[in-house]
Protein backbone atom coordinates (compact mmCIF):
# COMPACT_ATOMS: atom_id res chain seq x y z
CA UNK A 1 0.00 0.00 0.00
CA UNK A 2 1.62 3.52 -0.99
CA UNK A 3 2.24 5.15 2.05
CA UNK A 4 -0.14 8.39 2.42
CA UNK A 5 1.32 12.02 2.46
CA UNK A 6 1.67 14.36 5.93
CA UNK A 7 -1.69 15.53 7.19
CA UNK A 8 -1.41 19.01 6.38
CA UNK A 9 -5.22 19.78 7.45
CA UNK A 10 -7.87 18.64 9.83
CA UNK A 11 -11.41 18.32 9.92
CA UNK A 12 -13.41 17.16 13.09
CA UNK A 13 -16.59 16.13 13.92
CA UNK A 14 -17.83 18.05 17.20
CA UNK A 15 -20.63 16.02 19.08
CA UNK A 16 -18.74 12.90 20.85
CA UNK A 17 -15.57 13.73 19.69
CA UNK A 18 -15.03 17.63 21.10
CA UNK A 19 -17.90 17.72 23.43
CA UNK A 20 -20.05 15.55 24.70
CA UNK A 21 -23.41 16.48 26.32
CA UNK A 22 -22.37 19.96 26.57
CA UNK A 23 -19.08 19.36 28.36
CA UNK A 24 -15.70 19.32 26.31
CA UNK A 25 -13.99 15.62 26.72
CA UNK A 26 -10.58 15.85 27.90
CA UNK A 27 -7.73 16.89 25.70
CA UNK A 28 -10.65 18.56 23.25
CA UNK A 29 -9.03 22.24 24.38
CA UNK A 30 -5.35 21.37 23.84
CA UNK A 31 -6.12 19.73 20.30
CA UNK A 32 -7.91 23.13 19.13
CA UNK A 33 -5.11 25.10 20.72
CA UNK A 34 -2.39 23.34 19.08
CA UNK A 35 -4.12 23.30 15.68
CA UNK A 36 -4.50 27.41 16.05
CA UNK A 37 -0.88 28.02 16.88
CA UNK A 38 0.40 25.57 14.56
CA UNK A 39 -1.12 27.70 11.82
CA UNK A 40 -3.11 24.65 10.15
CA UNK A 41 -5.99 25.10 7.88
CA UNK A 42 -8.65 23.15 9.95
CA UNK A 43 -12.58 22.75 10.10
CA UNK A 44 -15.05 21.89 13.03
CA UNK A 45 -17.68 19.87 11.15
CA UNK A 46 -21.47 19.41 12.81
CA UNK A 47 -24.67 17.61 10.75
CA UNK A 48 -26.65 19.79 13.29
CA UNK A 49 -28.14 22.16 10.87
CA UNK A 50 -30.17 24.32 13.76
CA UNK A 51 -27.09 26.71 14.74
CA UNK A 52 -25.07 29.26 12.75
CA UNK A 53 -21.58 29.43 13.07
CA UNK A 54 -21.50 32.48 15.07
CA UNK A 55 -24.14 30.50 17.66
CA UNK A 56 -21.78 27.67 17.48
CA UNK A 57 -18.59 29.72 18.41
CA UNK A 58 -20.55 31.13 21.24
CA UNK A 59 -21.86 28.11 22.60
CA UNK A 60 -18.31 26.54 22.44
CA UNK A 61 -16.34 29.27 24.30
CA UNK A 62 -18.85 28.78 27.21
CA UNK A 63 -17.46 25.38 27.54
CA UNK A 64 -13.75 26.65 27.01
CA UNK A 65 -12.97 25.70 23.34
CA UNK A 66 -12.40 28.42 21.24
CA UNK A 67 -13.07 27.63 17.23
CA UNK A 68 -13.31 30.98 15.10
CA UNK A 69 -16.28 31.32 13.34
CA UNK A 70 -14.76 30.41 9.64
CA UNK A 71 -13.47 26.95 10.85
CA UNK A 72 -17.24 25.54 12.03
CA UNK A 73 -18.47 24.06 8.94
CA UNK A 74 -22.62 22.88 9.04
CA UNK A 75 -24.83 21.13 7.12
CA UNK A 76 -26.83 23.82 6.73
CA UNK A 77 -23.76 25.87 4.88
CA UNK A 78 -23.33 22.87 2.86
CA UNK A 79 -26.58 22.47 1.66
CA UNK A 80 -26.73 26.16 1.17
CA UNK A 81 -23.45 25.37 -1.20
CA UNK A 82 -25.05 22.82 -3.24
CA UNK A 83 -28.49 25.17 -3.80
CA UNK A 84 -26.24 27.79 -5.05
CA UNK A 85 -23.99 25.78 -7.34
CA UNK A 86 -27.39 23.84 -8.87
CA UNK A 87 -29.58 26.83 -8.80
CA UNK A 88 -28.01 30.53 -8.03
CA UNK A 89 -30.91 33.03 -6.58
CA UNK A 90 -33.57 30.17 -6.19
CA UNK A 91 -36.46 29.75 -4.03
CA UNK A 92 -37.07 27.44 -1.31
CA UNK A 93 -40.20 26.13 1.36
CA UNK A 94 -37.48 26.06 4.86
CA UNK A 95 -38.29 23.49 7.76
CA UNK A 96 -35.83 24.30 9.97
CA UNK A 97 -33.72 26.78 12.55
CA UNK A 98 -32.04 29.72 12.20
CA UNK A 99 -28.72 27.89 10.98
CA UNK A 100 -30.24 26.99 7.81
CA UNK A 101 -32.27 30.00 6.98
CA UNK A 102 -29.79 32.09 7.59
CA UNK A 103 -27.40 29.83 5.44
CA UNK A 104 -29.85 30.37 2.29
CA UNK A 105 -30.61 34.10 3.34
CA UNK A 106 -26.76 34.44 2.85
CA UNK A 107 -26.49 32.94 -0.48
CA UNK A 108 -29.68 35.15 -2.25
CA UNK A 109 -32.49 32.29 -1.81
CA UNK A 110 -35.85 33.08 -1.55
CA UNK A 111 -38.23 31.25 0.94
CA UNK A 112 -41.33 30.77 0.40
CA UNK A 113 -44.42 28.69 0.30
CA UNK A 114 -45.92 29.68 -3.41
CA UNK A 115 -44.40 27.12 -5.86
CA UNK A 116 -40.52 26.95 -4.33
CA UNK A 117 -38.01 25.13 -6.25
CA UNK A 118 -37.06 23.02 -3.50
CA UNK A 119 -38.21 21.87 -0.52
CA UNK A 120 -35.84 21.96 2.44
CA UNK A 121 -35.91 19.97 5.47
CA UNK A 122 -33.33 20.44 8.62
CA UNK A 123 -33.22 20.52 12.11
CA UNK A 124 -35.80 21.54 14.97
CA UNK A 125 -37.15 20.76 17.55
CA UNK A 126 -40.65 21.94 16.93
CA UNK A 127 -41.53 20.14 13.45
CA UNK A 128 -45.34 20.67 12.83
CA UNK A 129 -47.85 18.72 11.67
CA UNK A 130 -48.60 22.08 9.14
CA UNK A 131 -45.11 22.19 7.94
CA UNK A 132 -45.20 18.78 7.01
CA UNK A 133 -47.90 18.71 5.27
CA UNK A 134 -47.53 21.75 3.47
CA UNK A 135 -43.92 20.42 2.81
CA UNK A 136 -45.90 17.02 1.37
CA UNK A 137 -48.32 18.82 -0.79
CA UNK A 138 -45.03 21.11 -2.52
CA UNK A 139 -43.02 18.25 -2.97
CA UNK A 140 -46.12 16.50 -4.77
CA UNK A 141 -46.33 19.71 -7.02
CA UNK A 142 -42.94 19.52 -8.39
CA UNK A 143 -40.72 21.14 -5.31
CA UNK A 144 -37.34 19.01 -5.40
CA UNK A 145 -37.40 17.25 -2.07
CA UNK A 146 -33.45 18.17 -0.12
CA UNK A 147 -32.32 17.38 3.46
CA UNK A 148 -29.46 18.72 5.38
CA UNK A 149 -28.47 15.41 6.67
CA UNK A 150 -29.54 12.04 7.36
CA UNK A 151 -29.24 11.50 10.59
CA UNK A 152 -32.24 9.56 12.22
CA UNK A 153 -31.62 10.70 15.85
CA UNK A 154 -30.13 13.22 17.50
CA UNK A 155 -28.27 13.62 21.30
CA UNK A 156 -30.17 14.93 24.03
CA UNK A 157 -29.61 14.85 28.20
CA UNK A 158 -32.96 13.01 28.42
CA UNK A 159 -31.91 10.96 25.40
CA UNK A 160 -32.44 10.17 21.96
CA UNK A 161 -34.75 13.10 19.94
CA UNK A 162 -35.96 12.04 16.53
CA UNK A 163 -33.92 13.89 14.00
CA UNK A 164 -33.93 15.27 10.32
CA UNK A 165 -33.90 11.53 8.80
CA UNK A 166 -36.52 10.03 10.53
CA UNK A 167 -38.66 12.86 9.81
CA UNK A 168 -37.65 12.70 6.08
CA UNK A 169 -38.65 8.81 6.04
CA UNK A 170 -41.94 10.35 6.69
CA UNK A 171 -42.34 12.68 4.00
CA UNK A 172 -40.87 9.94 1.58
CA UNK A 173 -43.44 7.92 2.55
CA UNK A 174 -46.03 10.27 1.64
CA UNK A 175 -44.81 11.59 -1.60
CA UNK A 176 -42.43 8.77 -2.64
CA UNK A 177 -39.88 10.90 -3.25
CA UNK A 178 -36.63 10.34 -1.59
CA UNK A 179 -34.26 13.58 -0.66
CA UNK A 180 -31.34 14.44 -1.33
CA UNK A 181 -29.03 14.71 1.97
CA UNK A 182 -26.33 17.34 1.41
CA UNK A 183 -24.53 16.20 5.13
CA UNK A 184 -22.69 13.55 6.26
CA UNK A 185 -21.57 11.06 5.40
CA UNK A 186 -21.99 12.85 1.86
CA UNK A 187 -18.49 13.17 0.54
CA UNK A 188 -20.15 16.97 -0.86
CA UNK A 189 -19.66 18.23 2.36
CA UNK A 190 -16.36 17.22 2.95
CA UNK A 191 -14.80 18.36 -0.52
CA UNK A 192 -16.90 21.76 0.27
CA UNK A 193 -15.54 22.37 3.54
CA UNK A 194 -12.20 21.24 2.03
CA UNK A 195 -12.38 23.82 -0.53
CA UNK A 196 -13.54 26.61 2.50
CA UNK A 197 -10.72 25.89 3.99
CA UNK A 198 -8.15 25.72 0.60
CA UNK A 199 -7.16 22.04 1.78
CA UNK A 200 -6.83 19.12 -0.45
CA UNK A 201 -8.10 15.81 0.41
CA UNK A 202 -4.63 13.69 0.17
CA UNK A 203 -3.00 15.82 3.17
CA UNK A 204 -6.17 15.86 5.09
CA UNK A 205 -7.66 13.92 7.85
CA UNK A 206 -11.21 13.45 9.67
CA UNK A 207 -11.90 12.66 12.98
CA UNK A 208 -15.11 11.50 14.15
CA UNK A 209 -16.99 8.92 16.75
CA UNK A 210 -19.61 7.65 13.93
CA UNK A 211 -18.65 4.66 11.50
CA UNK A 212 -22.00 5.40 9.35
CA UNK A 213 -21.21 9.15 8.62
CA UNK A 214 -18.05 10.57 9.79
CA UNK A 215 -15.32 7.59 8.61
CA UNK A 216 -17.51 6.58 5.67
CA UNK A 217 -17.64 10.23 4.73
CA UNK A 218 -13.94 10.67 5.12
CA UNK A 219 -12.85 7.63 3.68
CA UNK A 220 -15.39 8.57 0.51
CA UNK A 221 -13.92 11.82 -0.20
CA UNK A 222 -10.20 10.23 -0.03
CA UNK A 223 -8.96 11.41 3.32
CA UNK A 224 -7.10 9.57 6.16
CA UNK A 225 -9.87 8.71 9.01
CA UNK A 226 -9.23 8.26 12.85
CA UNK A 227 -11.95 7.19 14.85
CA UNK A 228 -12.21 8.41 18.84
CA UNK A 229 -14.17 6.26 21.11
CA UNK A 230 -15.73 8.53 23.14
CA UNK A 231 -18.98 8.81 21.36
CA UNK A 232 -21.32 6.61 19.82
CA UNK A 233 -18.89 3.89 18.33
CA UNK A 234 -17.52 0.65 20.33
CA UNK A 235 -14.28 -1.41 19.34
CA UNK A 236 -16.66 -4.10 18.61
CA UNK A 237 -18.66 -2.17 16.19
CA UNK A 238 -16.38 -1.76 13.89
CA UNK A 239 -15.91 -5.03 12.98
CA UNK A 240 -19.42 -5.22 11.48
CA UNK A 241 -18.68 -2.41 8.78
CA UNK A 242 -17.25 -3.55 5.52
CA UNK A 243 -14.81 -0.61 5.60
CA UNK A 244 -12.50 0.80 8.35
CA UNK A 245 -11.05 3.90 9.28
CA UNK A 246 -6.92 4.59 9.13
CA UNK A 247 -6.42 4.49 12.85
CA UNK A 248 -8.36 3.90 16.06
CA UNK A 249 -7.83 6.11 19.04
CA UNK A 250 -8.94 6.30 22.54
CA UNK A 251 -9.57 10.55 22.53
CA UNK A 252 -9.04 13.75 20.52
CA UNK A 253 -6.33 13.48 23.36
CA UNK A 254 -4.56 11.03 21.62
CA UNK A 255 -4.48 12.98 18.52
CA UNK A 256 -2.44 15.97 19.59
CA UNK A 257 1.11 14.74 18.95
CA UNK A 258 0.24 14.38 15.08
CA UNK A 259 -0.53 18.22 14.58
Amino acid sequence: MAERKPIESWLTDMDGVLIHEGTPIPGADAFLKTLRESGRPFLVLTNNSIYTPRDLHARLMRMGLDVPVENIWTSALATAKFLDDQRPGGTAYVIGEAGLTTALHDIGYVLTDHEPDYVVLGETRTYSFEALTKAIRLINGGARFICTNPDETGPSQEGPLPATGAVAALITKATGKKPYFAGKPNPLMMRTGLNAIGAHSETSAMIGDRMDTDVLAGLEAGMQTFLVLTGLTRPEDVESYPFRPSKIVDSIADLVKLI
